[in-house]
């Protein structure tokens, strides 16, 4: 399964993956209300990009992860917040605890889950006016745009399932489709807040983060290789060893009904 790649490079993934905004943040605290007392549910951390801020709100943290080489980077990177606890467990099975929680949050993970399970799994969990969180990660037009469209060349030679002349897509026609949240009966007031940031990579820089993209580590070595190859070459050659990448962060939140 492609969601189980990320736990075979969780050094690597906590490297190089890109933590959030300050101001995303900011956003999600102010939202649900965070502080010392808070009780917050996360769903597949990861290594912590999104715990460890949270964390620093003085909020009790409790995160499941379905990785266990993932969980222990998480733990270490928490250390410092003894009120934040990992548990190695698939979040769609997990005996819920009883107490309710304050705020269910789930960042550049939700897709890899069923919402016919995870929403109504996510209310139960929630206290009547918690909120719900998703964060969702996007790559859009920006940053070093001819490099983005010279570099799919390099993907149509070594993946087979790269689609022909696939372009960056506009920030402006770039949403994650709310649908699900909207439609359901326990969830209601559903905001989407947007966070676009670029951020500049060295050549090796860009390879680790490609190395962490389930996709990219599905592909057979020799494929992988010549792909990886490929590009660095080109960033070389063209770029001088640099590129800029331009992300968009959509924030997703919605309150369970009373």
């Amino acid at each position: 399964m492609l969601r189980d790649t990320f736990d075979e490079a969780a050094e690597l993934y906590d490297r190089a993956r890109p933590r959030y905004p300050e101001a995303l943040v900011d956003d999600l605290a102010r939202a649900a209300g965070l502080g010392p007392g808070s009780r917050v549910l996360e769903i597949a951390l990861g290594t912590g990009q999104l715990t460890v801020p949270l964390a620093e709100s003085g909020c009790r943290i409790t995160a499941v992860e379905l990785g266990p080489s993932l969980a222990e980077v998480a733990r270490r990177n928490l250390r410092a917040f003894p009120l934040a606890e990992v548990t190695v467990a698939d979040f769609e099975r997990w005996p819920l605890p009883a107490e309710p929680f304050d705020l269910v949050v789930c960042a550049t993970a939700f897709h890899w889950l069923d919402p016919a399970v995870a929403l109504p799994r996510a209310a139960r969990a929630l206290r009547p006016g918690g909120l719900l969180a998703i964060v969702t990660t996007h790559h859009v037009k920006g940053g070093t745009v001819d490099f983005f469209e010279r570099v799919q060349r390099c993907y149509e030679q070594w993946d087979p399932a790269t689609p022909p002349d696939l372009q960056q897509v506009d920030e402006a026609d770039t949403a994650t489709d709310t649908g699900e949240f909207d439609r359901s009966e326990h969830f209601t007031d559903v905001t989407v807040r947007r966070h676009a940031r670029d951020i500049a990579y060295t050549v090796d820089e860009y390879i680790d983060v490609l190395l962490t993209y389930s996709g990219h580590r599905a592909l057979d070595a020799p494929s992988r290789q010549g792909l990886l190859a490929c590009v660095r070459d080109l960033i070389e050659t063209r770029y001088g060893g640099r590129l800029t990448k331009r992300y968009l962060h959509e924030l997703i939140t919605a309150t369970r009904v009373p």
